[in-house]
């Protein structure tokens, strides 16, 4: 018989300066000491938000009023695997409370501080330290220093991750644009992405590359030596095929129509909600993104939004 999944619902709190708070799983549980997001398993006819709804008033005495879907991890462990159900909690009525015995912590992106953390939550903190809005450069519309100082905008008003795609330059002009890009957003400490080219990606000092779906279907591993890296995906198979590889994220889509891909049809929201909601990895919305369907997206399991001409509109 295949072994059981457990699924269980677990809960990333997250204030609204960014903070999420890390929970120690107490003496006399199976990986005692080990730092956890909190939760628990899913009863049989609950949703994972009604069961994180009800671990959290359990566990921590607070009641969750905004939950959005994020994440499904698989992971076995040696007493049991487990189906993970991440969701975001932005909002919430009172004050977490020991109601276990068990100690909190509140942590930052890139600075957790608390060890050790559970196996499985582990790569949920790799996933946290992606932005909500993820900017594709468009010179090939505004031009290539028009398209530099609006970045120099978008920048200036928090702007933390772009990809350089820019499919009509050669590559002499291409590596000078991306010098110009990489060297913006380092001083503004935000990530460069490049599409598509691992080599230019190191050459320019980027902190990634984007894999275009035909090459993602083409690869075998991730890219080596390569700190982040997405990869663009329309269907099931090319998400699973990113998973397969270990991407960090996924660009999904189109979600409506856009000026880009007149001919392609649009997902809309309901199938990518399908498809997104079982990733094991965070999954932007892309097509016809504006900063205001932000929230519609996070409500349909994305992690955010990706925009072309969406992002450099003042």
């Amino acid at each position: 018989m295949p072994e059981k999944i457990v699924d269980v619902a677990a809960a990333v709190l997250q204030r609204s300066d960014g903070s999420f708070l890390l929970a120690q799983r107490p003496t006399g549980k199976v990986y005692a000491g080990f730092w956890e997001f909190p939760g628990g398993k899913i009863e049989h006819g609950e949703t994972p938000s009604q069961a994180l709804r009800r671990e959290l008033e359990e566990e921590l005495g607070i009641t969750a009023l905004c939950i959005y879907p994020w994440l499904t991890r698989v992971f076995a462990y040696s007493h049991a695997t487990v189906r993970l159900h991440f969701q975001r909690v932005v909002r919430w009525r009172g004050e977490p409370q020991s109601r276990e015995s068990q100690a909190f912590a509140w942590q930052r992106s890139g600075e957790t501080n608390v060890t050790p953390m559970l196996p499985a939550n582990t790569f949920v903190l790799k996933a946290l330290e992606l932005p909500a809005q993820y900017a594709i450069t468009n010179a090939s519309e505004l031009g290539e220093q028009r398209a530099l100082e609006r970045l120099d905008v978008a920048l200036s008003r928090g702007l933390s991750m772009v990809q350089v795609r820019e499919k009509q330059l050669g590559q002499a002009a291409l590596e000078k644009f991306a010098v110009e890009v990489v060297q913006r957003c380092h001083e503004y400490g935000a990530r460069a992405m490049i599409n598509g080219d691992v080599d230019l990606a190191a050459k320019v000092g980027a902190d990634g590359v984007h894999l275009p779906a035909a090459q993602l279907i083409d690869a075998s591993v991730r890219p080596p030596g390569v700190r982040w890296c997405g990869a663009s995906c329309h269907d099931r198979r090319e998400i699973e095929q990113a998973e397969a590889i270990g991407v960090d994220f996924i660009v999904l889509g189109p979600v409506k129509r856009t000026a880009s891909h007149p001919r392609a049809r649009p997902l809309g929201w309901p199938r990518f909600r399908e498809l997104a909601s079982g990733a094991s990895v965070p999954v932007y919305a892309l097509g016809g993104m504006l900063r205001g369907d932000l929230e519609e997206a996070w409500r349909n399991s994305a992690h955010g939004i990706a925009m072309q001409r969406g992002a450099w509109l003042d």
